[in-house]
């Protein structure tokens, strides 16, 4: 059987359905093309622990969609289709931690209004360092959000960023801007702050964007997650993640997009020309333009079958980050926190900030189970009450900073010969349990069901996630900006003509804006 299209589009994650949308909205007809048996990749929610317990299986914040480009093409489209967001107007995020020194607990909380955020740092003069910050941010947000949204290897493209910052009378003092934005987070917090709340509040951020504290670029993208939450604040889906999804195929069907579930792509047809279409276990999809949301080492050594020359053996180069794990927890009643301020901050960290999730992001680099792990706890039911029973509750557990074949366990206490095993997977939940019970006491005796993710668990999810890493590879500057997914195929336009990439693995990277899929789109209507 072969089909005929105008675009086909491998994989069916937020770039790939942004990029579909826009493109049918534009009048093209498109195919989308997905292995599982369903749409969205890694957007997804169910009741994965007991009957009423929602719980989104993987990512679950917005601030960087509702922020986007995507979202300013399609929101009003997807929110006629049901879409609907529960979001904050106070308390947005917090951090807390033992206090090195005393072992008293201290915290920190970020609220929509930066001002109440900054007074609350005047103990160590802070204040107007934090205020600083965010503006020093947005008189360049033009430049930087600009680069997020460009072809940074097109020189017409970064000469109109260039001009935009002329215009706006920026060149004073853009030196010591892109000195700050290629520091590490924990320098940039050196050279801005005396005290340690804003490094505790931030700096576990990073690692959400496939980043920690003394990689390059943390100094504009700590900045970038501040600005975005106090603007955008942390919106989750009403009623879980997977409604994101049904919006979105509502929309794709409306638009006359042919959706292939089940699907797996076997080879991206090339001719003299360029591409010609995509290959599947269900057929020949024939399309002189071929979207691939895949991970490079997939779309060069895999789908191509003679790429061009260098890109298989520099996609095999291509270095991907750290593991994640999920931590999916159906709770008899919402965590009470031993400070009341955590039981409304949507999404909490379990860190000192740079010091205790540097210390683990090395273990986790060297093979090792973290001692202490930076553990994210997201309060989803603080937001979406829906999610869970009358009284109950959900927590949703995410660990940034974990091996896909450990090695051994930094603490001397787990034994890891078997790798993720279902006993090795408990035990560590038990570690993290035990880190939650400090601040929050007698939440492990609340749990009444858990489901565990380990990377490994990921990586069979997703094929993207190539071992256990959910944001498409490491975001250090060697692989960012001007240099993703490599040099030699760092333009979503490859050397085929009619083959775009896109995805995490490209600019701008990982998160859930769409922003390849938006970039893409926009170049092919």
């Amino acid at each position: 059987m072969t089909d005929s299209t105008d675009i086909a589009i491998i994989g069916s994650g937020i770039n790939s359905l942004v990029a579909a949308a826009e493109l049918a909205m534009a009048g093209k007809s498109v195919c989308l093309i997905e292995r599982a048996g369903r749409l969205g990749g890694f957007i997804h929610s169910g009741e994965r622990t007991l009957p009423g317990f929602i719980h989104d299986s993987f990512s679950s914040w917005h601030p960087l969609f509702v922020s986007g480009g995507a979202y300013q093409a399609l929101g009003s489209e997807l929110h006629a289709r049901g879409l609907e967001y529960c979001n904050s107007d106070g308390a947005v995020t917090a951090s807390v931690a033992a206090d090195p020194k005393t072992g008293q607990h201290r915290v920190v909380v970020a609220h929509r209004d930066p001002a109440l955020t900054a007074s609350a740092l005047q103990e160590n003069k802070d204040e107007g360092a934090y205020l600083a910050m965010l503006e020093d941010l947005g008189s360049n947000a033009g430049t930087i959000f600009g680069a997020f949204g460009a072809e940074l290897r097109s020189f017409r493209e970064v000469l109109t960023i260039a001009a935009g910052a002329l215009r706006r009378g920026k060149v004073k003092g853009t030196e010591a801007f892109v000195r700050d934005s290629v520091m590490s987070g924990r320098n940039y917090l050196r050279s801005r702050f005396n005290g340690w709340q804003t490094d505790q509040l931030w700096s576990p951020w990073l690692l959400h964007a496939g980043l920690g504290p003394d990689q390059a670029t943390g100094g504009v993208m700590l900045p970038v997650m501040a600005l975005s939450m106090h603007s955008f604040g942390l919106p989750v889906v009403k009623g879980g993640a997977s409604n994101f999804i049904a919006a979105f195929e509502a929309l794709l069907r409306d638009k006359g997009v042919r959706i292939m579930l089940d699907t797996e792509a076997e080879e991206i047809l090339i001719d003299s020309k360029g591409a010609t279409g995509v290959k599947t276990s269900n057929g020949v999809v024939s399309a002189r333009t071929v979207l691939a949301n895949v991970s490079p080492q997939a779309l060069y050594s895999k789908l191509l079958r003679q790429p061009p020359a260098g890109l298989a053996e520099a996609a095999a180069r291509y270095q991907n980050g750290r593991g994640a794990m999920q931590i999916h927890l159906a709770l008899d009643k919402p965590v009470q926190w031993l400070d009341p301020r955590l039981d409304s901050a949507p999404l909490v960290h379990l860190s000192n900030g740079s010091d205790s999730t540097g210390i683990a992001c090395a273990q986790a680099e060297a093979g090792l189970l973290p001692t202490e792990p930076t553990v994210v706890v997201g309060q989803q039911c603080v937001l979406d009450p829906s999610r869970a029973p009358a009284g109950k509750a959900t927590l949703w557990l995410q660990l940034q900073e974990v091996p896909f074949a450990p090695v051994a366990d930094a603490a001397g206490a787990l034994e890891v010969d078997g790798g993720w095993s279902p006993e090795l997977k408990e035990q560590y939940m038990e570690r993290v349990l035990a880190r939650l019970e400090q601040f929050a006491p007698g939440t492990r005796a609340s749990v009444l069901a858990w489901d565990i993710l380990a990377p490994t668990d990921l990586a069979r999810e997703n094929p993207n996630a190539v071992n256990g890493d959910p944001y498409g590879g490491s975001a250090e500057l060697f692989q960012n900006l001007l240099w993703r997914p490599f040099p030699q195929a760092a333009n979503h336009k490859t050397p085929i003509k009619g083959l775009w990439h896109i995805g995490a693995s490209t600019h701008p990277g990982p998160g859930l804006s769409g922003g390849s899929g938006h970039l893409v789109a926009q170049k092919l209507k």
